[in-house]
This record gives structure tokens, sequence and C-alpha cells, in this order.
């Protein structure tokens, strides 16, 4: 990687002047960095600032993809900084932490620089800006999400004891996984009679999550749950549950995302529930914040994810039968 001063160097005699030029002729040039641009959340992001682009036909934008590498995300900042092309970045993490150091330089450069899903910064449940000159964080607390989840199965355990409990996380190098996993733990302790059995990485991929969920059930073939916090798992511990002979309405599955791949599901009766998440909406709502910040207009530090749809937190079977028209923002 570059030094932050040499970034910094090559921002002021690469980027500044594309970046005045661009302003001054009213044209926008945003890029998406997408934590991984074959992920299907990630492009629901991307399908959000698509569209709420069209709006104004002086504002372009592309994607890049990040490949789950918080090594390959640097990079890509330091390089659209350098090469001046851009006005804007609108980035999905990987690093939360690692990354702000390379969005410092980019604001520093003149970017306007919103962040989805996360904020970024040591601090994942604080909502202020943590980068100096950052323009809006799209997100929530993770914790938030991951208790409300793990409350909706201590619920479903309560009258189960012992009830046994597998989590599928994504991988625990990432601080926001840590968080989401850290707090999974936590509620299942105050419950004497809930048994953390085992703890599956899934990599947010249906192949890996199978094979984590089939590691799993060697040891534990008598779990009650699966606590996770991608809808992606799910799919994957689906086939392996399924292959293992464990009739899926038997047990408590709940994950994170709300693609319609799992509301179709929840409303069959496969999976039981699932963390509301609103991708095409967060994409729009920080693609509006960059461009109407680049046009001097004031825009909100914070913008609540959870705001953004009309769920609630956790969405279930009663609550999708009760509302029959209700379609998700992705496909998955």
């Amino acid at each position: 990687m570059k030094s932050r001063s040499l970034t910094a160097a090559m921002a002021l005699l690469a980027g500044l002047a594309p970046f005045a030029a661009s302003a001054k002729d009213g044209k926008f040039n945003i890029a998406f960095l997408a934590a991984s641009s074959q992920n299907g959340y990630n492009q629901a992001i991307y399908a959000g600032i698509q569209e709420a682009a069209k709006k104004d036909p002086n504002v372009t934008t592309e994607i890049f993809d990040g490949e789950f590498s918080a090594t390959k995300q640097f990079s890509q900042v330091e390089d659209l900084v350098a090469g001046g092309r851009f006005d804007a970045l609108i980035i999905s993490p990987n690093d939360t932490v690692g990354i702000a150091t390379a969005l410092e330089d980019a604001t520093a450069a003149g970017l306007k620089v919103a962040t989805t899903l996360f904020p970024v910064g040591p601090e994942l449940s604080n909502m202020q800006p943590q980068v100096k000159g950052l323009t809006t964080t799209v997100a929530s607390d993770p914790a938030l999400g991951a208790r409300a989840q793990a409350e909706k199965v201590a619920d479903y355990c309560a009258d189960k004891n012992p009830c046994k409990v597998a989590i599928l996380i994504g991988q625990l190098v990432y601080p926001f996984d840590n968080l989401r996993n850290d707090t999974f733990k936590k509620v299942i302790a105050e419950h004497p009679n809930i048994q953390l059995v085992a703890t599956g990485e899934g990599n947010y991929d249906p192949d890996k999550s199978m094979k984590a969920m089939q590691d799993i059930l060697q040891a534990h073939p008598d779990i009650n749950a699966v606590l996770s916090n991608a809808d992606q798992h799910l799919l994957g511990a689906e086939v392996a549950l399924t292959d293992a002979g464990i009739d899926m309405g038997s047990i408590f599955t709940i994950g994170g995302g709300l693609n319609q791949i799992t509301v179709d599901a929840i409303r069959a009766g496969t999976f039981s529930a699932t963390l509301a998440s609103f991708p095409h909406s967060m994409g729009g709502a920080a693609l509006d914040a960059v461009v109407k910040s680049l046009k001097g207009e004031s825009v909100p530090v914070w913008i609540d994810e959870t705001k953004l749809g009309q769920t609630p937190v956790i969405v279930d079977k009663a609550w999708l039968d009760a509302h029959p028209d209700f379609k998700a923002e992705w496909q998955g």
C-alpha cells in the first residue's frame, strides 16, 4: 500500500483538478465500491444507486468489485482518489476500521464519501462521522439487529430445556460479524435453558454454509434452532438439514437481509424469520446524499437504514400473511 502522505500528494496532483472541472460543468461521476460485486446484497445496493442516478442526467455511476478483500478495497480507494475521475465514492466496506485512512485521503482530496450498511471507524455502534469529512452513513447499529434476532430465538426456546442452538455467521475476521456473534452469545447467555452447541462460518455463501451446517450436524444432530446473520447462510443450511432428514418446520431458523427467496420460504414455512434490510433503498439514499452535497446542499450525516422500509425489524410468517402483497427489495 502507498503511504497516506504519498496518496494525498497524488490526489492533489491528479484528483483535485478533475474534481473541480466536474463540479464546474455540473456533471458528477460517482463510484460504488462494493464489498463484492458478485454478492446479491451489494448488487441490490448498486441497483438503488443506479435508479437514483437516473433522476439526474448529469450523474454517472460505476461499480468496483472489492472481492470481499480489505486489501483490494483499500487499494481501490487509493487508485480512484489518485486517478481523479470521480467526484464521490459510495462504499460498502469490507474492513470498517482499516479503510478509514484511505477514506480520509478521499475526503481530503475533495471527494464526497458515503458509506452503506456499516459505519466506518472503530465504533460500529456509532453512526456519527468517525472519518473527517465523511458526507453520510446509511446504516443501522448491527448490534441492535443481532439482539433482535437472538431474542426471537429465545422466545422460541422459552418452553424447551435444553434448547440447542447453532450459529452461522459470515466471517469472524470481520469486525461487524464479531460484533453480531458477540451479541448473539450475550443474549443466549441470558437464558440458562439455551445451549449454544456450535458456531460455523458461512462467508455469505450457500455452498460454504451447507458445509458448515453439515459439520455441525455430525456432532449435534438434535439442534432446535439455527441463528444466522444472513439469509444466504440459511439457503445452505436448508440443504444440509434436509439431507440429514430434519423437517425444516420442526426447527426455528432466522437469517438476515429480507430477500425475496427468504420471503417466499418464510411464507411456505421453510424458514421462520429474517432481520429486515433494505439495500436498494440504502443505495438510493446514499446516491441522493452525495449528489445533494456535491451541489452544495446540506445532508444528514446519518440516514437510519431501519427507517427506509415499512416492515418490522423482524419479519416472520404472521407479518407476511397479514401483508400478502409485500415484495422484498432484492431477489437474493
